[in-house]
């Protein structure tokens, strides 16, 4: 019999989520970002999951071409680009588009002979300060792009630092898309700015903001990029990660658990262990009192989180035993709310999931 422990992937949670980000930018076609594994969740589940996506988009160029041989036909964005001039001609024989962030990306194309056309992403900073041109330089590096034989399409890209926060104090977004549209100005080209946050803001910024593309991510996988909840803003999470109690502990006060016993017990309490822990993926600085579900019912982590393992109050939950059904996240337990207790954020929880956790797929309430 396998570990209990599985992470269930809710495809149906996903194309919800998709439908979620064209409804806020419904003029917009839609890169569905399948970096990371599809964010935890498998390139292949990824992939069918964002079937109805105008494009993916994703970081690893093996993938990009994986995405091809799994019978993916539409557009494929590298959003870093190539990294060395022999990527090129996988490029243009998978009909992938690039991003060009340097000078140095556009020095390989110019001395690479591209026997078929190519479409290129150029990329702006706005204020992110990671990759891009300066909107000061932008007009002549799209200037040296459009005179590289087979460049076909230049679509004008930048990147949202503070998406989820539309009055942030140093740089907000309506600063970026001005930052944008000055370095922008006169030139053609389809426009992508929005990740999740600039998406689900669409509507308070028509007036500022116009996407030709979009590009959500940890929306798509019902995480929330900042401010209002997941449910709040009509996500659905599409990880479930579950378990089970293997064992029981009674407690008297003064008893510890875990490695450097760190959580004393005060009163008589009973302990549940969980399998699952840091190898598979749990973060192992979740501090006493992040929550968890147990048959339903929501407790809290006690101890230190060790590789394989975790501890869990069970006191008010009376009827637990071995084999009782633990919620992580997901389906009745927020990712974030997980996340936030341990100092993180959702995107890291679900990249984190470890190989050795069986993973299957499911409708949300069928996890198991």
């Amino acid at each position: 019999m396998p570990r209990p422990l599985c992470a269930t992937i809710h495809l149906d949670s996903m194309q919800h989520n998709l439908a979620r980000a064209r409804a806020c930018a419904p003029d917009a076609k839609v890169w569905a970002v399948v970096k990371a594994n599809a964010y935890g969740h498998g390139l292949e589940r990824g992939m069918r999951g964002f079937a109805a996506a105008d494009g993916l988009a994703l970081i690893e160029l093996e993938n990009a071409v994986r995405l091809r041989q799994l019978g993916w036909t539409k557009p494929i964005l590298l959003l870093e680009g190539f990294f060395d001039a022999t990527d090129i001609a996988l490029l243009a024989e998978h009909d992938i588009n690039s991003a060009v962030h340097s000078i140095e990306q556009i020095k390989m194309l110019e001395y690479t002979q591209l026997y078929r056309p190519i479409d290129v992403h150029l990329k702006m900073n706005t204020g992110m300060n990671r990759l891009g041109f300066t909107p000061a330089d932008y007009p002549a590096a799209y200037a040296r792009l459009r005179a590289i034989p087979g460049i076909r399409n230049i679509t004008l890209m930048t990147h949202f630092a503070n998406a989820d926060e539309l009055e942030h104090p140093r740089l907000t977004i309506i600063e970026q898309v001005r930052r944008f549209r000055e370095g922008a100005d006169g030139l053609p080209g389809q426009r992508s700015l929005s990740n999740s946050g600039g998406v689900l803001h669409q509507a308070e910024l028509s007036r500022e903001l116009h996407n030709d593309w979009i590009r959500p991510g940890i929306m798509l996988y019902g995480g929330s990029p900042g401010g209002k909840s997941a449910e709040d803003i009509g996500l659905l999470p599409t990880m479930t990660l579950t378990s089970e109690v293997i064992g029981i502990q009674h407690l008297v006060p003064g008893d510890t658990v875990g490695y450097g016993s760190r959580f004393v017990a005060e009163v008589p309490m009973t302990v549940g262990v969980v399998a699952c822990g840091y190898a598979d993926g749990y973060p192992r600085h979740a501090p006493h009192g992040t929550p968890i579900v147990v048959d339903g019912v929501r407790t809290r982590l006690i101890g230190r989180v060790s590789m394989d393992m975790m501890t869990v109050d069970l006191t008010g939950v009376p009827n637990a035993r071995v084999g009782s059904k633990v919620t992580l996240w997901g389906d009745g337990l927020p990712i974030d709310e997980v996340a936030a207790s341990a100092g993180t954020i959702g995107y890291e929880l679900m990249c984190a999931l470890a190989q050795r956790v069986r993973v299957n797929e499911g409708r949300l309430g069928t996890h198991g």
